[in-house]
């Protein structure tokens, strides 16, 4: 319990702070790129504005951010100057009028005039093409189209590199969390476990203090009905001490499950043929109360397991199937092998469902009935039992409504 207390701690406390890792880092690297493309952008219209001859040299960048964020403290000459582009000039026939490489040598003449007319082509008025990012604008008297093509490979490393450095600081730190976490959550889990530890051990020295009164009450009991003969009262006395010696034992039972004190003695056993075997012993209660069985068992499939915990689950779903079920009512059992997992189904009739979520069923004590009655037996800890069973054999159970009034078990191993 406690080792899964603290596993659920460290689980979300990660998943927190990588949702947080994940935003941050996510941000840093999107406001890299935005920045980016704003002074790219900056660049390619003061190009294609000295290309067609529509604006003097600007000294000082416009719509830009702070220069805090960009790359260097560099003017729009300086800007101008590092930057490689070509340039190409289109007349309103779409005919190639001049071609300008000088800017860049990782390309000809003919490559330009090729990405060029397949941008003049599509239309657009800018875009990406490539590691080029590109820009068309046209002169005063719309006589001459200008496509600007900015080499942005440099820029893409950039990102890149940020990227990756981010991505491996945020690797570092979160494993840096993880081990902080683990080792906090030792202490933030410390009266949680500290007050679950105390409530079993109370659990078991009071079972054992109650287990010898227990023991007297009903051998005075045996004692007064040799002098006396039995009546009513004296039987009721031992029905009652029985039911609370049986309440008892279970409790010790299921605290030292909990605390790992009982070990599952793993064996291969046939489930199918347990759970048939288990089946025959449930006829008679169901032919009392006329309910309807209906099996769907696949034969041969064994489960690797502590048997006797596995007989116990099943006839504590069983049973609990049985007492609820409403007179004429049905009862379902499945099992199939599903891939590498065993599925185990009982759904049952009733009368109405329990006012509660199906997975409050499993908690100790709980009864569908909020007078508490013992008109069906039992002592409200029998789900418990089951699902701490599953727990320790690897796997896990859970309950369903199905419709407005029958509810069906699934386990799964």
């Amino acid at each position: 319990m406690i080792r899964t207390l603290q596993k659920k701690f460290v689980v979300t406390a990660m998943i927190a702070i990588t949702a947080l890792l994940l935003l941050l880092l996510g941000a840093i690297n999107l406001a890299n790129i935005i920045l980016g493309g704003k002074v790219i952008d900056h660049t390619l219209q003061m190009i294609a504005g000295q290309a067609v001859g529509q604006e003097g040299l600007p000294q000082a960048p416009r719509d830009l951010p702070p220069r805090i964020f960009t790359q260097a403290p560099k003017n729009d000459h300086d800007m101008l100057l590092s930057s490689n582009f070509f340039i190409v000039l289109f007349s309103t026939e779409g005919t190639v009028i001049q071609t300008d490489t000088s800017r860049i040598s990782s390309v000809s003449e003919q490559q330009a005039e090729a990405l060029a007319r397949a941008a003049y082509e599509n239309g657009a008025a800018g875009g990406q093409s490539g590691n080029f990012r590109y820009l068309l604008r046209s002169d005063s008297s719309q006589t001459i189209t200008c496509a600007v093509f900015l080499d942005i490979s440099e820029e893409i490393f950039s990102y890149l590199r940020i990227l990756l450095l981010s991505a491996s600081a945020g690797l570092v730190c979160w494993g840096l969390m993880l081990g902080l976490v683990i080792l906090l959550s030792q202490r933030a889990i410390r009266p949680i476990a500290e007050s679950l530890e105390k409530q079993k051990q109370f659990v078991t020295n009071a079972g054992h203090e109650i287990k010898t009164p227990l023991a007297i009450i009903r051998s005075n009991t045996e004692a007064m009905e040799l002098y006396g003969g039995e009546n009513r009262w004296s039987r009721n006395i031992k029905q009652q001490t029985a039911r609370l010696t049986g309440l008892m034992e279970r409790l010790l039972w299921l605290a030292r499950m909990e605390e790992g004190a009982l070990h599952t003695k793993t064996t291969e056993f046939s489930l199918s043929r347990l759970l048939s075997d288990l089946l025959q012993g449930f006829m008679q209660p169901m032919e009392e109360k006329q309910i309807a069985l209906e099996t769907q068992i696949q034969p041969d499939i064994c489960l690797r397991a502590d048997s006797g915990q596995i007989e116990q689950l099943i006839s504590v779903l069983l049973d609990n199937a049985v007492k609820y079920t409403d007179e004429q009512g049905w009862i379902r059992v499945k099992l199939q092998k599903e891939g590498r997992q065993v599925l185990l189904q009982i759904a049952n009739s009733c009368r109405e469902l329990p006012d509660a979520p199906p997975d409050k069923l499993f908690d100790r004590f709980y009864r569908a009935d909020a007078a508490r009655t013992q008109k069906n037996g039992g002592y409200g800890i029998g789900l418990s039992i089951a699902s701490a069973i599953a727990s320790a054999n690897r796997g896990h159970i859970h309950a369903a409504y199905l419709g407005t009034n029958a509810i069906r078990f699934t386990v799964i191993f």
